[in-house]
């Protein structure tokens, strides 16, 4: 396959809540939507989305502060969290108008944010393609010694120096790991995140949004209600199990993917931004999950 530095279309926005949100709409039919986590923007999905190019509406959108949706006003230590970005992305796609046929790939806190909306609108679900999610929350023994310390100092007071000033999550977690990036590449992922400070905020408050140990209460809450969705939905689904993975280093979030009913599994080769690291197989892998439950051949 051909990979890509470019976007795969230009932008559109919309207002939401108050704020602009960018997103790309392109096609016709039924809808496919792309959910991206932290740090990234619908920019991941560019070498994905060319290979389910005429099967149907294909949606992308960048989270609120993420991207080129704007940022919020008068941020601060509360800003971006869980309950704030779903009240945006949930709003965008339901103004979308994306139908009752839908298939969600989905990666990082962008799953968190599908899954909790397909476990309440589970009848229009028509798939779900999902890599390096969010499934159940989480204890600190869950997280492999390599990552554990980083994530901890993340939820403690160094993590402000540590993500606001230095920037880590884009640099470190995002263009320092995994599959080697080029140039321009790199540069569409800092340009949201250049100026110091608030701006960088959403790239903070995911990490400590994790639901981890109890805490926060009302992630814990939402992720243990789509979880308990996911363990008994017949919603055929496509599970990109990642090696080595960040998230799928957890052996029990393994085991509990597995479980679920109307599951193919394929293998793919990365540490945790997927679509980057092992577009070769995410690629042909969604499309051929779309035609099959599209009929398309």
């Amino acid at each position: 396959m051909h990979l890509t530095d470019a976007p795969f279309a230009e932008k559109k926005f919309m207002t939401v809540n108050g704020q602009r949100m960018a997103y790309i709409d392109e096609g016709e039919g039924d809808a496919i939507v792309f959910s991206h986590g932290n740090p990234t923007s619908s920019y991941l999905w560019r070498n994905i989305m060319p290979a389910v190019k005429g099967m149907g509406r294909l949606i992308a959108a960048d989270l609120i502060g993420q991207g080129d949706s704007d940022k919020l006003p008068n941020s601060g230590p509360d800003s971006y969290s869980f309950a704030e970005q779903r009240s945006y992305i949930h709003a965008l796609w339901d103004k979308l108008d994306l139908g009752d046929n839908i298939i969600f790939v989905i990666h990082d806190w962008g799953s968190a944010l599908a899954f909790d909306y397909m476990s309440k609108h589970s009848d229009r679900v028509q798939g779900i393609a999902y890599m390096e999610s969010i499934v159940m929350p989480l204890e600190w023994a869950d997280f492999g010694e390599n990552v554990r310390p980083a994530f901890q100092a993340l939820r403690s007071p160094a993590g402000d120096t540590m993500v606001l000033q230095d920037n880590i999550f884009v640099e470190q977690l995002l263009l320092g790991m995994g599959r080697p990036l080029s140039d321009a590449v790199k540069a569409e992922y800092r340009r949201p995140f250049l100026n110091p400070g608030e701006d960088r905020r959403p790239t903070l408050s995911w990490p400590r949004q994790l639901p981890i140990a109890g805490e926060p209460a009302d992630v814990v809450e939402a992720v243990n209600a789509y979880s308990q969705w996911l363990a008994t939905t017949l919603v055929p689904k496509l599970y990109f199990h990642a090696t080595p993975g960040i998230i799928d280093q957890n052996p029990n979030q393994v085991a509990f993917c597995r479980t679920f009913a109307n599951q193919e599994e394929i293998q793919v080769q990365g540490a945790h931004f997927i679509p980057e690291d092992d577009p070769e197989t995410v690629a042909p892998g969604v499309a051929a999950f779309v035609r099959r439950l599209r009929g398309i051949t």
